[in-house]
């Protein structure tokens, strides 16, 4: 065998290159589907308040769907341990697939729930019910995902592991496509009579796929030779306490960048006056910029750094969201809500593009599905999911349109004091 012939069959120092390709699509398609679903419900946020949780103060409404929202993220600690520590127990790929079968009940739940109006109080129990599914299922996705990721690809892990982020993007992509096209095409009564539910019904062919991808994937040697912790939870709570707040807070800023861009949409119509179609466009763009830019980011960490990378992204964050939020409050324009949505991405994807790796690195094989899933949910738990609901109400009680931009300088801040503890932790090992 030639050098070239070996370099293309030994991608990484690992994997042939067609196997990584698939080790890829394997493993991205589960976190793909949980932002896919996820993003599905925060943009059709008050056509679902108005279905399942009516009430004569619209705002009200709102409050209640985007509380269900996130209160059935509380489950997703609980979702870490039990599917993270299965991970590292019995092995990445077992936990992957338990995790996407979940994912498809919950998708399915939500996708035929009759309405308030149909089935009375059972309806908002079963959207919740739904999302308790979902989350706690997502609980062990990104931490049993990229673990097998990393353990692959060692050497190029900043790039491997930055498709877990990107595929938000792909899934940001879909459903903005369907958002875009759904609230264009349709009537508001065609919308909220069946309209919302193509894209759960979409996501929900999506499953099947993954599942058949994912069986026919294996764990990594690094993980397979190592030594398996009985009790993972434990040592992580024993020994790795550190680490854990550090991974935390290092994925506020990401986090809570996220989930303002999920909630664009909602807060273009209620709060700027324009359009579900123009809100819908800003968040298409977020998308094609997180699936494209991220990997590339991902690559560059490998090279230069990650924390070097990150830095410069918050600092420059924290110095522009506040100006970028009083221009679109301002010019409350479909090209304003671009520039502004594209300028908060980028940003994003700098910081984020390094950082599954980077959190990978806190921990040792034997604990690193469950440290991993366990310090992404509480992050994405306390700094995403409440995040809407917190904005929203902010809002009402300021009357002031900026309330995003100051939740946004402060997890830029939490973040940038967290970035400081990982650089010295990881230099001092």
């Amino acid at each position: 065998m030639t050098t070239a012939q070996a370099t293309n069959n030994t991608v990484a120092g690992r994997l042939p290159q067609n196997k990584l390709y698939k080790l890829v699509v394997a493993s991205s398609i589960g976190n793909a589907l949980e932002w896919f679903d996820l993003i599905v419900y925060g943009f059709f946020a008050m056509t679902i308040s108005k279905l399942f949780f009516p009430s004569n103060d619209e705002t009200v409404s709102l409050l209640l769907a985007l509380g269900t929202f996130a209160a059935s993220y509380l489950i997703r600690p609980l979702g870490a341990i039990v599917l993270g520590s299965y991970a590292d127990r019995v092995g990445r790929k077992s936990a992957m697939l338990v995790s996407i079968w979940l994912m498809m009940a919950g998708t399915f739940i939500i996708a035929t729930m009759p309405t308030f109006e149909t089935i009375g109080i059972l309806a908002p129990i079963g959207i919740f019910a739904a999302r308790l599914i979902q989350g706690f299922s997502a609980g062990g996705e990104f931490g049993s995902a990229t673990a097998l990721l990393v353990e692959h690809a060692p050497e190029r892990k900043g790039l491997i592991s930055s498709f877990m982020f990107a595929s938000q993007g792909i899934s940001a992509l879909l459903a903005s496509g369907f958002g875009i096209a759904l609230s264009s095409m349709l009537t508001q009564s065609q919308l909220e009579s069946w309209g919302w539910r193509i894209p759960f019904l979409f996501g929900l062919l999506i499953g099947p796929i993954g599942l058949y991808i994912r069986k026919h994937i294996q764990d990594a040697e690094e993980f397979s030779k190592s030594s398996h912790s009985h009790a993972p939870i434990s040592a992580i709570l024993k020994t790795h306490k550190a680490s854990l707040a550090l991974a935390i807070g290092s994925l506020i800023m990401s986090t809570s960048v996220s989930y303002v861009i999920i909630f664009m949409p909602t807060y273009a119509v209620k709060n700027l006056g324009l359009t579900a179609s123009v809100g819908f466009t800003g968040t298409l763009l977020s998308g094609a910029v997180l699936a494209i830019l991220t990997p590339f980011i991902g690559h560059l960490s490998d090279s230069i750094g990650r924390t070097r990378l990150m830095f410069w992204s918050v600092i420059v964050f924290t110095c522009t969201i506040y100006p970028a939020f009083v221009f679109l409050s301002h010019e409350p324009t479909l090209p304003s809500l671009l520039l502004v949505l594209f300028w908060m991405t980028v940003l994003k994807c700098v910081y984020f593009g390094g950082l599954p790796a980077l959190m990978s690195e806190l921990f040792p094989t034997a604990v690193r599905a469950t440290g991993m899933a366990l310090s992404y949910n509480i992050g994405t738990t306390i700094f995403g999911s409440f995040t809407p609901f917190f904005i929203t109400w902010l809002i009402d009680i300021s009357n002031d349109t900026m309330a995003p931009s100051w939740y946004l300088l402060t997890t830029g801040l939490l973040s940038l004091i967290s970035l400081f503890g990982i650089k010295r932790k990881l230099t001092t090992e």
